[in-house]
């Protein structure tokens, strides 16, 4: 099991402000799963219009952060030196559920698990959660190029 911080995950993932979801990986077991973490602040760019009165973090981006950490465990198990050039693609989401409202102040954890990867499409089981409490899940696929 590893962990990665901020330096290291950005000389995986090409994502940069504002788009870059994960702050820092926990652990990591090449070929298996990914615990990271993304701190919701007030400062995020989303919440001035999402929404001005009572500020929530949209799905999508809950299942982007998703996503990025599943990239972050894709790389981390095809080869342990970063490769500026790749990039992993959205295939597929499925089973997408939202549970709980995501807030400023939250620690939100992001897990990953790889289920599968065939002819280069990976299939992962992902959720997030929030002091304990799942508030997404979703199985997701992406190809790397």
């Amino acid at each position: 099991m590893s962990s990665m911080d901020i330096n290291e995950i950005m000389a995986y993932l090409p994502h940069r402000f504002p788009f870059l979801l994960v702050d820092r990986v926990i652990s990591l077991e090449p070929g298996k799963s990914i615990v990271a973490l993304k701190n919701v602040s007030m400062n995020e760019p989303f919440f001035p219009g999402h929404f001005p009165k009572h500020p929530v973090m949209p799905g999508v981006l809950i299942l982007e952060a998703l996503a990025q950490a599943a990239a972050l465990l894709s790389f981390k198990t095809v080869a342990d030196a970063p490769n500026g050039d790749a990039v992993v693609y959205f295939a597929g989401i499925d089973a997408a559920r939202f549970k709980k409202p995501v807030m400023p102040g939250d620690q939100l954890m992001l897990h990953a698990e790889i289920l599968r990867n065939l002819k280069g499409i990976w299939k992962y089981a992902t959720y997030a959660e929030v002091d304990g409490q799942r508030v997404a899940e979703a199985e997701m696929m992406a190809t790397l190029r």
